[in-house]
Parts: structure tokens; C-alpha cells; sequence
């Protein structure tokens, strides 16, 4: 495994997987442009050696495609946590035996956690003149609301007194968390600390005792580092144990200088050393962010920068989001491989999960759980929605019959056979839901759904449409996406809100179990990952499903098929995110001086890999 960041560049240069680009790059939109097209073509990571107005270079892309990620991360703790849960399905009863050839996960087990060092390469500099402007921190989509950190290791610990174990729903003893950070000046940035997050509950305990609370933001280090920063732990689980059982090793840590209370990653290029105090917030954002769209301008606690430690050649590594797939996507997939073991050990009755990260992971899940008697799937969904950040899940598909999760039209078809939205189509109002999410009523608010497809098919899927009479007149456009279900274009929510309803009646989408309204017919059914992106980040279940009749039995919701998903965009959604026509002509015009001789292929990044 790599122990630090420019161990990893080496191997990648060395791969001939690593392209340096010495002609100077604006970090305001421009670099952020180059990324995305060389992801978009499935290019090399990015060392960009002479951005504008850095006293650092910046490093980009490290994990944009399977291989990169698979690389920095490994397969050894894939491999490890499978032996772990084998071993707690069959190691109990204990016996001699049984323990003895459990012998090897507990000397890996020896490797976990921590060693603190004397001193370590991000102490070879230390200041407590703050200067973040010197820092490659660039600006990503045109109405951001200025420079963001993207790639920040977020490190807190809990306000009580050491050894004091912390409550339950205060975040753990300490928290590792990418929380993005706006850049306001030379010594403060926000911190962008969304519900549910581990590093929030340690502020919200600190404020309420009218403290500030010490971070420490890591750039750079073992790439396990970014792994279990994003990883989805229970609150009581330390990410550093992860990312020591991912590395292999115990993490190198150093004294923090200066009376600083948290320790250093010794192999971390930068540490930025500060505190948020209490009862302060300014305005974050927008950002452009991983669903495609801006998350908008509201207001966050305000990170203040009192020193900075860093190597003596340190590299700024960042990242850059937006419409699917960006590099967040394979780190997320890779993730989700690496946990996946660990969900029927977890929550027993689910046998597999996936999220689409092609929605933003917390729109869309799919399980297949185990239906040893009716309706115990719905306990299942409960479990899968009251799981750490898995209770952000928006909607979820559950089926107890095998199917390829990762692939979605096979899945959609599997439930779309098997249901009856009458009693399998759930919807669950008043709820919280992903700050970054905005098809909800108000931010960090709106509902869930949970549809069942169980059992053996009671329909044979309809695949070609062939209506019995003429739609009507204000469809614009029919388009079958996969069996069962259809996209129609209307006119547009603003103009024609209720047309979902008028579709849902009409004669003509009778025996079509689902009917998904759009803006973008045609672009909606081009490929799967076009479909996930514009439908399940475009609609809430609680305002937008419709049905041909609906009923109340029970105190259920009784939806008489087809259900209409109503995606089209409203007028209070954040728009798409998009470059700015001059910087991509700018980058358009440049190439060959970022890469001369044509070594890199320039890829579309207005349509990357959603086509």
C-alpha cells in the first residue's frame, strides 16, 4: 500500500498513468475544465506544476477511473474483511481449533490504529502566517461562490473530557469526515458540516457548551486516508482504524506544534490547524456539487486558520464534481465493494445493496432481502433506512430474488414484474433528507419511498407502445426505457404542472407499470446512467408520484397502476451545472499547450459519461 501521496504519483508515473502539465493554468474554472474533459476521455491523473498565483502545485483526477482506485486502495482489505465476517459466521462456538486458524486476522489486527512518531514529513514547515491564498485552491463551476477545498480530511474529536465516553448521537470520540471548505480569505474558510454528519455533532456538542471546537484539516497522505473519510462507519467506529486497516499498517502520527491538541498524520502534505467557534456562520456557496446541480447559498460555521504545517514540497491534491461520473464516483464504488460484506453481517435480512452513485447515492438503493414471511422485507427497508448515512436514502427497490443490483435495467424490470403498488409502493412524508438534495419543500426536509418487488412475476412486462387509443395531444414524445416502464415528454412543470395526472389517467399508458414524466424524453432513455441521472435526482416522493387512482386502505395509500414519476424540473430546483462558453473555448484553444503532442485525449465534459 502507498503511506503517502507522492508514493502514489511515483506508481502512477511510473505507469505512465501521470501527466504533468507545466503551462500556467488558471485555477479560477480553468483547471477544473482540463479535469473534467481528461475524465470524461478516461485520461491520466493531473499534476498541474504552474497554477497562477500557487506557491504549490496541484495534483487532480488521482482516482478518475477503476484502476486508479483500485490501485491506491487495494485489494487486501477487501480480501480481510471477507475473512473477518466468515469468521463470525462460523467462529462461535469458539473452539482451540477454531481460534488457531483465526490466527491470521488477529495478527492483522495488531496492525491497526496508530503510532506516534518524533517528527514526520508535515512538520518540515510550520507557520502561523496563514496564507490560503498561496494554496492551488481552485474554483470549479462559474457560480460557485468562490474557491473550494474539495479533497479536505476533516479531523475533530469529541468537546467532553477525555475519557469521558461520549453520548449516544454525539458523534463518536473522533471523526474523520470531507466536509467541502469555501475559502473566504487568507485565514477562514466555511465548513460545510451537513446533518448527519459526524464532525457536525461534535460542533453542535461544543456550541451548546459555548466552545470552540479545534480541527485539523489533512491534505494529501495515504490515499486510505480519502477512503474512510467518506466511508458510511457507525458513529462510535474511528475512520483512522479504517484507514489503518486499509493501509496495513498503524498510521504515523506526530505531536501537533504549538499547544495544537490533535496529533499530525505524519505523511499528510499540508495540516491546517485551527478551530470553529461557536454561534458563527456566514454564507457558503453555491456549489456545484456531485448531483449535477449548485447546492445553494446558505449558512455554514467558519473554519479560522491560526497555523499551517506542510512538507517543504508539498502538492495540493483536489478534486472536481458534478453531472456523473467524476472521480467521486469510483472512489464511491469502490467503497461500496469494500463494505459490502459487511450488510448481511450488519443487517442480517439483507443479503445485497447497492446505491447508484450515477443519482448521487442517497436518491437511489436497491436491495435483495431475505421474505421469510410476509412482508418482512419492510423491516428490512426500516433497517436500511435507519443505517448511519443510509437513512439519507431517498427511495429504495427491494426484491427477495436474486438480481444484478449493479445492473439497473435488469433490476427495474425484476421489481416493475413482481409488484403491486397498491400494496408494495410506500411513501413516507415529513422526513429528513440529503442537505445537497433540493427536490424537497425546504433544505435538509422532504419524504422517502419503498417499493416492493416480491416473489414470483404476476406480469409479463410490456416492451414496445402500442396503445389501445392515441395519447394525448400534449405529449410531446413516448419513449420506451426498459420493459415496463416508459418516459413521456410534456410540457414543462411551469407551464403544465398537473400533466402527470392527466398521463397517469389516460387509456393510452394502461398496462404500463411505470411512467416516468420528463423534460428530456430522449436524453432520459440514452443510457441507464441518463435515466438514474434525470429522473432520481428530479423528484420527491411525496409531491411527485401520481397513479391512475388512488385509494386509502387502511390508512395506506392504495396506487392503482401505472405510477407516474413526475421528473421534469421545477422552477425552484438549483440549475445543472455547466462550463462557462468562454473558459471551454479557452481550454478548447489550449490543449496542445497542456499537452503537447496530443498525449491526452480531450474528452466531452458537458456530456462526460452520462452518454
Amino acid at each position: 500500500m502507498f503511506p503517502d501521496l507522492r508514493t502514489f504519483l511515483d506508481q502512477l508515473r511510473r505507469d505512465r498513468d501521470l501527466v504533468e502539465i507545466t503551462a500556467p493554468v488558471d485555477p479560477v474554472l480553468e483547471a477544473a475544465e482540463i479535469h473534467r474533459r481528461v475524465i470524461a476521455a478516461g485520461g491520466p491523473a493531473l499534476l498541474f506544476t504552474n497554477i497562477k498565483g500557487a506557491a504549490f502545485p496541484l495534483a487532480t483526477n488521482l482516482f478518475g477511473t477503476p484502476r486508479r482506485a483500485e490501485l491506491a486502495f487495494g485489494k487486501r482489505p477487501l480480501e480481510f474483511i471477507k475473512r473477518v465476517v466468515h469468521l463470525a459466521e462460523t467462529v462461535l462456538p469458539p473452539t482451540p481449533a477454531k481460534l488457531w486458524g483465526a490466527r491470521d486476522v488477529g495478527l492483522e489486527l495488531l496492525k491497526v490504529g496508530t503510532k506516534r512518531l518524533a517528527t514526520g514529513p508535515v512538520r518540515e514547515v510550520v507557520t502561523s502566517d496563514v496564507r490560503l491564498d498561496q494554496l492551488p485552491v481552485i474554483t470549479c463551476w462559474p457560480d460557485d461562490g468562490g474557491p473550494f477545498v474539495t479533497l479536505p480530511l476533516v479531523y475533530t474529536e469529541h468537546p467532553e473530557k477525555p475519557g469521558h465516553p461520549p453520548s449516544r448521537g454525539s458523534g463518536g470520540a473522533s471523526n474523520l469526515g470531507m466536509y467541502r471548505m469555501q475559502v473566504y480569505d487568507q485565514r477562514s474558510t466555511g465548513m460545510h458540516w451537513q446533518i448527519g454528519k459526524g464532525g457536525g455533532f461534535h460542533y453542535g456538542r461544543a456550541e451548546a457548551r459555548n466552545q470552540a471546537l479545534p480541527v485539523t484539516v489533512f491534505l494529501g497522505g495515504p490515499p486510505a486516508l480519502i477512503l474512510s473519510a467518506i466511508a458510511p462507519l457507525p458513529e462510535n467506529v474511528p475512520e483512522l482504524m479504517l484507514a489503518s486497516l486499509i493501509a496495513g499498517e498503524r498510521l504515523p502520527q506526530v505531536a501537533g506544534p504549538n499547544g495544537h491538541p490533535h496529533p499530525l498524520i505524519a505523511s499528510a502534505e499540508f495540516a491546517l490547524m485551527g478551530q470553529v467557534a461557536p454561534r458563527l456562520r456566514r454564507p457558503e456557496g453555491p456549489f456545484g456539487d456531485h448531483y449535477g446541480y449548485y447546492s445553494l447559498q446558505h449558512d455554514y460555521p467558519v473554519f479560522d486558520v491560526r497555523q499551517i504545517a506542510h512538507r517543504k514540497d508539498a502538492i495540493y491534491p483536489a478534486t472536481v464534481v458534478g453531472k456523473p461520473r467524476q472521480e467521486d464516483f469510483f472512489i464511491g464504488d469502490l467503497l461500496q465493494e469494500l463494505l459490502s460484506p459487511l450488510f448481511p453481517l450488519v443487517m442480517p435480512a439483507v443479503e445485497q445493496l447497492w446505491s447508484y452513485g450515477e443519482t448521487g447515492y442517497h436518491s437511489l438503493a436497491a436491495a435483495v432481502v431475505k421474505q421469510r414471511y410476509k412482508r418482512e422485507a419492510m423491516a428490512s427497508a426500516f433497517r436500511i433506512l435507519g443505517e448511519g448515512q443510509l437513512s439519507l436514502t431517498k427511495f429504495v427497490l427491494l426484491t427477495d430474488r436474486p438480481v444484478d443490483l449493479k445492473d439497473f435495467r435488469a433490476t427495474l424490470e425484476h421489481v416493475l414484474a413482481r409488484t403491486d403498488p397498491r400494496t408494495d409502493l410506500y411513501v413516507f412524508s415529513n422526513l429528513s433528507m440529503d442537505t445537497l438534495d433540493y427536490t424537497g419543500p425546504v433544505v435538509n426536509e422532504g419524504s422517502k419511498g419503498v417499493w416492493l418487488g416480491l416473489g414470483d412475476p404476476v406480469r409479463d412486462l410490456p416492451r414496445a407502445f402500442a396503445p389501445p387509443v392515441p395519447p394525448p395531444s400534449d405529449v410531446t414524445a413516448v419513449r420506451v426505457f426498459c420493459g415496463g416502464c416508459l418516459v413521456v415528454g410534456t410540457r414543462s412543470f411551469a407551464d403544465d404542472p398537473q400533466a402527470p395526472r392527466r398521463v397517469a389517467a389516460h387509456p393510452a399508458f394502461a398496462g404500463w407499470p411505470l411512467v416516468v414524466v420528463s423534460d428530456e424524453p430522449e436524453r432520459a432513455t440514452r443510457s441507464d446512467m441518463n435515466f438514474l441521472w434525470t429522473t432520481f435526482t428530479r423528484f420527491e416522493p411525496a409531491a411527485d408520484i401520481h397513479s391512475a387512482a388512488q385509494q386509502v386502505v387502511r390508512n395506506h395509500i392504495a396506487y392503482e397502476p401505472p405510477v407516474v414519476i413526475d421528473a421534469r424540473m421545477k422552477p425552484w430546483y438549483p440549475a445543472e451545472v455547466t462550463c462557462r462558453p468562454d473558459v471551454a473555448s479557452k481550454v478548447s484553444e489550449r490543449w496542445h499547450e497542456y499537452f503537447p503532442g496530443g498525449k491526452v485525449q480531450m474528452g466531452d465534459s458537458e456530456r462526460g459519461h452520462l452518454d
